[in-house]
C-alpha cells in the first residue's frame, strides 16, 4: 500500500517561520468587549456600584398571579432591620448588608456571602405601591406587590345578541299607535 504524497510541506514550514505581527494588542478586542458589556449591564441595572464596595445579588423567585407579583429572596442570617425595600413606579429595589461575624480561631473555609447586596426588579405592569407588603420567615423574604386596577385582567362574558328580538318588539308597538290614530275606528 502506498502513502499519500505531501506536496505542500514547504509552504507550511515557511508560514510557521514567518514572525506574527499584530496590528493591535491581541487582548485589546477583549477589553473593548468587556467595556461594552459593562456599559450594557450598567444601563439595565441602573448605574455602577460605589468604588471599593462590592455588591452581590441574592437568589430570587418571581411569580405573577392575577392580583399581584410575589418575590421571594433568599437572605439567610439577615435580620429584617438590615433590609431596605423601596418601590418607585414599576421598579422594586431591595438592599441591605450582611456583616462579617466575629469568630474565635482561624477560618479554614468560607462560603457565605457577606457585604452589601442589592436586588432590582422592573415589573412589567403598573403596580399599587401603597399595598406592597413584606414578610420574613426562615431566611426567605417574601414581598407581595399588588397590581394596579388598570393592570389586572378582567373577564368579559359574552351574551347572546337580542337585537333581532328587540326590533320585533318595537315594530308592533309602533304600529299600534298608528291604528288608534285613524278616525272612525274603521
Amino acid at each position: 500500500m502506498s502513502t499519500p504524497a505531501r506536496r505542500h510541506q514547504q509552504q507550511r514550514q515557511s508560514a510557521l517561520d514567518r514572525p506574527r505581527v499584530w496590528a493591535r494588542h491581541p487582548l485589546a478586542e477583549f477589553d473593548d468587549l468587556l467595556n461594552q458589556m459593562g456599559g450594557l449591564l450598567e444601563s439595565t441595572v441602573g448605574g455602577a456600584a460605589m468604588p471599593g464596595v462590592a455588591t452581590w445579588t441574592p437568589a430570587a423567585d418571581v411569580t405573577e398571579a392575577d392580583e399581584a407579583y410575589h418575590v421571594e429572596l433568599e437572605l439567610p442570617g439577615v435580620r429584617r432591620e438590615e433590609i431596605d425595600i423601596e418601590v418607585n413606579g414599576q421598579e422594586l429595589t431591595v438592599t441591605g448588608e450582611i456583616s462579617e461575624r466575629e469568630r474565635k480561631g482561624v477560618l479554614r473555609r468560607g462560603g457565605r456571602r457577606t457585604g452589601r447586596f442589592e436586588y432590582r426588579l422592573l415589573l412589567p405592569s403598573e403596580v399599587n405601591t401603597e399595598g406592597v407588603t413584606a414578610a420574613m420567615s426562615e431566611g426567605i423574604l417574601t414581598i407581595t406587590v399588588p397590581k394596579a386596577e388598570t393592570a389586572k385582567p378582567r373577564h368579559i362574558e359574552i351574551t347572546e345578541s337580542i337585537q333581532g328580538e328587540s326590533r320585533r318588539q318595537q315594530e308592533p308597538q309602533q304600529q299600534q299607535p298608528q291604528q288608534s290614530q285613524q278616525p272612525g275606528g274603521f
